[in-house]
């Protein structure tokens, strides 16, 4: 006696591969420096833009508060020459009247006008100043916060691949150096990549319902649909990878878990999912209008009544009358008596 599912009676194909996360990220710097503070481990629950872990910052933040200094020295300068465009100004305007009146020179005049553009010159210079010094600041504060890992998304940390004290460099090209410091997913995007040969890709199309089975939970089935498949073959493997996405939810689904896929004619009844006990058509026999098979028990055959159910393959679902555990005879003879002598088989 053993456990059947219905839809066993409607798959196309089977095919095996591996649970993947769609959104998966070695998450690293852009800057080099040495790794002074992680706050993840492997397991932890992180959200977008989350801090994960620190550069060491102290020569990047010393030269973001120069920057920010040097800011305030030319807003300052830039007060000092508005102020002295401002007495120009004034002087201009006197000198004018004065012109106007003849009681200065044409060149005194001119003396002042040049103090004038000269004074206008040099807060047009000195704003320009100020838009240097920002934009050093800018590109300051961009290095600061390179030293700041932060998650990309919302996910879980897979794997942590560098420890408090190591380098950590954009390519890893140091010699004992790090690239990534945590390996994290987005556990809401797992799917499985299953391989399905090429002469069988006819049977499969987008949106078709499939059923997964993962090695890590042989008792549970669940639902799925194929998203996309990818459009080339393997050469090697004479296959098409499938990329089957989760319609049923599990906290224990795990990335690079191993699964098989059932690809179904048709979606499967709720009232159908669920694992049947099932015996070989051969094991029913039929006795005056009754259905039984024989048990085995304590070296007996035990003619025990049972109702049937629907057909799975080859197979006929046991409604009533058996037990998970239970042995019988898968093909009693036709002279079988209730309570002859058997013996089991050595495997």
């Amino acid at each position: 006696m053993s456990r059947a599912y219905p839809s066993q009676e409607f798959t196309l194909l089977n095919a095996t591969g591996y649970v993947v996360a769609q959104r998966k990220a070695a998450v690293a710097s852009k800057a080099t420096g040495r790794l002074e503070w992680l706050e993840v481990r492997e397991g932890s629950p992180v959200k977008s833009g989350q801090v994960l872990a620190r550069l060491e910052s102290r020569d990047v933040t010393a030269q973001m508060q120069q920057a920010a200094a040097g800011v305030r020295v030319a807003r300052a300068n830039l007060e000092q020459g508005e102020a002295e465009l401002k007495d120009a100004t004034r002087a201009l305007e006197r000198s004018l009247d004065l012109l106007a009146k003849k009681f200065v020179s044409a060149a005194a005049h001119d003396v002042v006008v040049a103090r004038h553009d000269k004074a206008r010159a040099a807060v047009s210079g000195l704003q320009a100043s100020i838009a240097v010094t920002q934009a050093n600041l800018r590109a300051a504060e961009v290095a600061v916060e390179q030293t700041l890992i932060r998650a990309p998304f919302d996910g879980v940390v897979l794997t942590k691949n560098a420890n408090i004290g190591d380098v950590i460099t954009p390519f890893s090209s140091a010699l004992g150096s790090q690239a990534a410091v945590v390996t994290m997913a987005d556990l809401s995007t797992m799917e499985v990549e299953a391989d399905v040969s090429e002469s069988s890709i006819g049977k499969v199309s987008v949106g078709q319902p499939c059923e997964i089975q993962l090695d890590a939970l042989p008792g549970a089935r669940f639902r799925g649909a194929v998203g996309n498949m990818v459009p080339t073959v393997d050469r090697a493997k004479a296959t098409v990878t499938v990329k089957v996405q989760f319609i049923d939810k599990d906290t224990r689904i795990l990335p690079e878990m191993s699964a098989k896929v059932a690809f179904l004619e048709r979606e499967t009844p709720e009232d159908q999912r669920a694992a049947r006990t099932v015996v070989q058509a051969a094991a029913i026999v039929e006795q005056g209008g009754k259905r039984l098979v024989y048990r085995v028990q304590d070296g007996r055959a035990v003619e025990t009544p049972v109702r049937t159910g629907m057909k799975i393959g080859e197979m006929l679902e046991v409604v009533d009358g058996l037990q998970a555990g239970d042995r019988i005879i898968a093909r009693p003879p036709q002279n079988m008596r209730n309570g002859a002598a058997v013996s089991v088989a050595a495997k």
